[in-house]
């Protein structure tokens, strides 16, 4: 799978570990991916996000982000279920970071550094990224996966990074509008 990353995914998918290790998180998960593509410069998802509104946006969904992180990864239609079974997440996470600190929810428990051998470990999360980008890629006719894949794979499942992106109006439509197949590109110079 790695060898098909092109140089900007490489870069997304090394950003993404260096959030999760800088971060103290165990595993690296969908959402390191996502915070990794907001750093990122130059490809054509950076552009994407760029033509969709977020750059101005970046830190707002960083936050984001970082609050579904701290409801243990729990996206607001899924707060939002527990409530209606009468479950106050906030209520929850308030007591817990009360007892242990804040963030104590986020599966952050360890140190950076942590890891095995200091290789990164992916998680389900980060996992289903990466072979979502790579089917994405085939679906569109391309032999190499991109920053652009990933990010078209985080805006398809489910999970906090796909809410906060379609929060922000970064939908796989809007994505594939502003960033199309690059053959598709290449055709109509021609």
């Amino acid at each position: 799978m790695f060898e098909r990353l092109t140089k900007d995914a490489r870069a997304v998918i090394e950003g993404a570990v260096e959030h999760a290790r800088s971060g103290g998180a165990r595993t690296v998960d969908a959402e390191h991916v996502l915070l990794a593509l907001l750093g990122s410069e130059g490809g054509r998802a950076s552009f994407a996000l760029s033509a969709l509104g977020l750059g101005e946006s970046r830190d707002a969904v960083r936050e984001a982000v970082g609050e579904a992180r701290r409801r243990a990864g729990l996206t607001r239609a899924e707060a939002d279920a527990l409530a209606g079974l009468g479950i106050d997440v906030g209520e929850i996470v308030a007591r817990v970071e009360e007892a242990h600190g804040v963030g104590a929810m986020t599966g952050d428990a360890g140190s950076p550094g942590r890891w095995s051998g200091g290789r990164p470990r992916f998680g389900r999360g980060a996992k289903d990224v990466l072979e979502r980008a790579l089917r994405v890629a085939l679906g569109r006719g391309e032999r190499s996966v991109g920053g652009e894949h990933l990010l078209l794979a985080l805006t398809v499942l489910p999970g906090v990074a796909g809410e906060v992106l379609a929060d922000f109006g970064v939908t796989f439509e809007e994505v594939t509008r502003v960033c199309p197949p690059a053959h598709s590109a290449r055709s109509a110079e021609k």
